[in-house]
This record gives structure tokens, sequence and C-alpha cells, in this order.
């Protein structure tokens, strides 16, 4: 099991730590989770930007690059790209990534 944080993009709003297994992608992690703030309206396939998370600094290196394909729908989240921006589909969580930590956006829409 690793864990993962994910902060709501309301700093007053308490941060959500889930243990999951490895292998599978953040967006997945926090679907299965029941988790407000990841719609992941077309469940994974990379069509949509729904699923957008802003992975904290110190993480970035430990991710793969953004894929052109990714990169492409960044372009269309509701909220401003950051630095950090990621499709949490696209994040597949691996045992290095133990302790990851993200904020949600104020919206998906």
């Amino acid at each position: 099991m690793i864990t993962i944080h994910l902060q709501p993009h309301d700093p007053s709003q308490a941060e959500h730590t889930l243990q999951v297994q490895p292998g599978q992608s953040l967006m997945q992690a926090a679907v299965d989770a029941n988790l407000t703030g990841i719609q992941a309206d077309c469940g994974g396939l990379l069509t949509c930007a729904t699923c957008h998370v802003v992975v904290h600094g110190d993480w970035l290196g430990k991710l793969p690059p953004v894929s052109s394909d990714e990169d492409g729908m960044l372009a269309f989240t509701a909220q401003t790209r950051e630095v950090g921006s990621r499709l949490s589909c696209q994040i597949e969580l691996t045992p290095e990534l133990d302790g990851l930590r993200v904020t949600l956006p104020a919206s998906q829409y």
C-alpha cells in the first residue's frame, strides 16, 4: 500500500489521505474512494480534462514527462494550467510515489 494526499483547492477544507495499491492511476484511486473534486468524465481515456490536479513541486521530478496527448488535453482544464498541472489519469501510482501530494482545482468544469 502507498499513501497519497489530495488537498482541496480551498485550504480550509481537510486534506484527503488515501491508502491505495500501486499500479492504478491516481484518478482511479480517487474515484474508487468517492472523492469529490475529480470528475473523470472519460474514465481515464485521455479524452477530457476533468481529472486535473496540481502536483506539488517536489514530486514533479518523480513523474514521467507529460506526453503530447496529455499536454494537449491540459489546454482544456477549467482552472488555469500551472507548473504542476497534470491529468490524474496519467499518473500511475508506484511505490516511488508513496506520500505523493497534489492539490485539486476549484472546479473541473
